[in-house]
């Protein structure tokens, strides 16, 4: 199984101009939020009509503007599950996910699906509750039953744990990762939590102001996001403009400090993830003073600003507490390894 977009739409002055693909596996969209996500999700499910382009599910297009296709959203076979659920208020569980079997024609093969459905994902017991009488939980398993009882070729989910709290996040990702696992085809994520990004999929397409501006293997992403959004959407806390000098060296301008670097002629800036930075002397060493400490339960984050600079933007440096408790001091010597600097383009 798999999905290929290439859609361009327009709402007012945004623009969405998307360009992707993924074979069976866990593509996640990751981007903040106003990017064009879900509007990418809708376009793939049928619920939204891109202006112009085409998009193919298991080798069978869906949608081609200069063919004239655009097959309606029940016959794509994809499944959705949104990030309120979207369960229908006036139905049971047993109702809700029987409404997802609709493809079965015969009466009893389908409530053979609905209950095996229901024992699955544990929800026999509120068989005929309503989606008001169930937990955030509850109406998340109700809303995947329904979705692949109805066997879609492919399965999006739309910020699938937003409106739940951590500690119930953290026990529903491992059921979904079960899920997506038991699915086996290709599944798309659309998030902004690059953690829950790193931890179900497996690849991830970058997105900025409608656009697609990276996409790969998730390790490959996070180890190198190519620009200024990926490296802030995977994490990077530390991004300077860079003013190229001599060979080999750089100024990162709103740091104050010059670096040496692995060149890059396309590169407009640099970033160093906060864990990268090390304690001591070393490649790219400095005194800084430090400004601030804010306290993690298990680290410190310590801002920095250059000895003898008296402004600029302050940089990050993530520590574990005992390291830092041993070494806490007004002025720090702390180094930035040429191979953790991320250069980045625009």
């Amino acid at each position: 199984m798999s999905v290929s977009v290439d859609i361009e739409k327009r709402l007012g002055s945004f623009h969405l101009k998307v360009k992707l693909e993924a074979q069976e596996e866990t593509l996640a969209l990751l981007g903040a939020s106003g990017c064009g996500k879900s509007m990418t999700l809708k376009c793939i499910a049928g619920i939204e009509r891109p202006d112009r382009g085409r998009i193919v599910v298991d080798g069978t297009s869906v949608f081609d503007s200069e063919k004239g296709i655009n097959v309606s959203p029940q016959q794509r076979r994809v499944g959705v599950v949104f990030q309120n659920y979207a369960l229908f208020p006036h139905m049971t569980v047993r109702q809700n996910i029987w409404a997802g079997a609709w493809r079965e024609n015969s009466k009893e093969k389908r409530m053979a699906l609905v209950e095996e459905a229901m024992e699955r994902f544990g929800l026999t017991d509120q068989a005929r509750h309503y989606p008001h009488q169930l937990s955030g939980g509850q109406q998340q398993r109700v809303a995947l039953a329904r979705v692949l009882v109805s066997a879609p070729k492919l399965l999006l989910l739309d910020e699938p744990f937003s409106a739940l709290d951590s500690q119930l996040r953290f026990r529903l990702e491992q059921e979904v990762r079960h899920v997506i696992r038991q699915f086996g085809k290709s599944v798309l994520l659309v998030s902004h939590d690059r953690d829950e990004v790193f931890r179900l999929a497996d690849s991830i397409a970058v997105m900025d102001r409608g656009r697609v501006e990276v996409q790969g293997k998730k390790q490959a992403v996070f180890e190198n996001p190519q620009t200024k959004a990926g490296a802030i959407m995977t994490g990077c806390k530390n991004i300077s403009r860079l003013v190229r000098g001599r060979a080999g060296r750089v100024y990162a301008a709103d740091w104050g400090v010059e670096l040496k670097i692995n060149d890059d002629n396309r590169a407009g800036y640099l970033g160093i993830r906060m864990h990268d930075i090390v304690p001591g002397n070393g490649e790219n060493a400095f005194l800084f003073r430090v400004m601030e400490e804010v306290e993690n339960p298990f680290s410190f984050v310590v801002m920095l600003r250059p000895e003898g600079k008296e402004d600029g933007v302050l940089i990050g440096w993530e520590v574990d507490k005992e390291t830092w408790e041993n070494m806490r001091a007004d002025t720090v010597q702390v180094s930035f390894p040429r191979k953790s600097i991320l250069l980045l383009e625009h």
